[in-house]
C-alpha cells in the first residue's frame, strides 16, 4: 500500500516553509502527500508580509475531504495561529481517529516574525498537544511554550523537555539549531528515556523550513512504518543534508530554502 502523509499547515508563497516544504520532504522521502492548509501567507525569503487565516470551518471540511477518503498513515502539524483552528483540528483528528501525528509548534518565522497568536499557546498546550505523538519545538518556542528562558545547553534543553513531558506531551524532540558551537545537538525526549541526535552545524543563510522540512520528514518516516526514534534520526540526516546542500540553490535575495530535493537534483 503506498505511504501517505498529510500536512496542516500554512501555505508559504516563497516556496520555502510551511505546506510548500512539507510536500516537497513527502515526495523527496518516497511518501505520497495531502495538505490541509490552513494560513495563507505572502511570504518570501525576506521575511512575511502579510498572513490570512483559513475560516476553521473550511479547514475541518479539508480534514474530511482527505481523511474520507486517503488512507492517511501520519499527520504533520504545523502553523495553527487561532485558538479555534486548534480546537478544529484536534476534533478533526480524532474525528477519523489520526495515527503518527507530529505536532512543529510554529511560533515566530526565521525572519522574526510571530506566527502564533499569543492567546492560542494555552490551547495548543491543553487542547492538542496531549493528543500527538510527538512534538518538536526549537530552542525558542519551547521557552514560550513554558514560559521560561530560552535553554542555554543541553543540562536545560533536558529540563524543559521534560518539563513539556510532565505537562502532557507524549514525546519532546528539543531541536538545538538555534544554540551554538560545532554541533548542533537534538534531544529526543520521552518519558522513560532520552536520545541524543548530533550532526555538524553547517554556516549558511539558506535555512529557511528547516523546522517544517524536519517534522514533515519525522512523519513521512513514521507513515513509511518506521519506529519513532528510527524516523527521527532518519529525518535528522535528511535535514543535515539538505541544509549542507542549500547554497547549491540560488533562490531569492534573503535567507533561502534547503535543499529538498539534494539527492535528485
Amino acid at each position: 500500500m503506498t505511504a501517505i502523509a498529510v500536512t496542516i499547515a500554512g501555505s508559504d508563497s516563497g516556496g520555502s516553509a510551511g505546506i510548500q516544504a512539507d510536500l516537497k520532504t513527502f515526495s523527496a522521502l518516497g511518501v505520497y502527500g495531502a495538505s490541509v492548509i490552513t494560513a495563507l501567507t505572502a511570504q518570501n525569503t525576506m521575511g512575511v508580509q502579510g498572513i490570512f487565516d483559513v475560516p476553521a470551518d473550511f479547514i475541518a471540511a479539508q480534514i474530511d475531504s482527505v481523511f474520507s477518503d486517503l488512507a492517511v498513515r501520519a499527520v504533520k502539524i504545523g502553523m495553527l495561529s487561532q485558538p479555534q483552528v486548534i480546537e478544529t483540528v484536534a476534533a478533526g483528528l480524532k474525528r477519523h481517529n489520526a495515527v503518527n501525528v507530529v505536532l512543529d509548534p510554529v511560533m515566530v518565522a526565521a525572519s522574526g516574525h510571530r506566527l502564533l497568536n499569543p492567546q492560542a499557546i494555552s490551547a495548543l498546550s491543553t487542547v492538542l498537544i496531549p493528543e500527538v505523538m510527538l512534538i518538536t519545538p526549537n530552542l525558542l518556542e519551547a521557552a514560550a511554550l513554558l514560559d521560561q528562558p530560552v535553554a542555554m545547553g543541553e543540562d536545560d534543553m533536558l529540563a524543559q523537555g521534560r518539563m513539556l513531558i510532565a505537562r502532557g506531551a507524549r514525546a519532546v524532540l528539543m531541536k538545538g539549531g538555534h544554540g551554538t558551537g560545532p554541533t548542533s545537538v537534538d534531544l529526543l525526549v520521552l518519558p522513560d528515556r532520552v536520545a541524543r541526535l548530533e550532526a555538524p552545524r553547517i554556516v549558511t543563510k539558506n535555512s529557511h523550513g528547516t523546522g517544517c522540512t524536519l517534522s514533515s520528514a519525522i512523519a513521512a518516516g513514521l507513515a513509511k512504518g518506521l519506529e519513532l526514534g528510527h524516523a527521527v534520526a532518519e529525518a535528522k540526516d535528511f535535514v543535515t543534508k539538505a541544509i549542507a546542500a542549500a547554497d547549491r540553490l540560488e533562490v531569492g535575495h534573503g535567507h533561502g530554502p534547503t535543499h529538498h530535493f539534494h539527492a535528485w537534483w
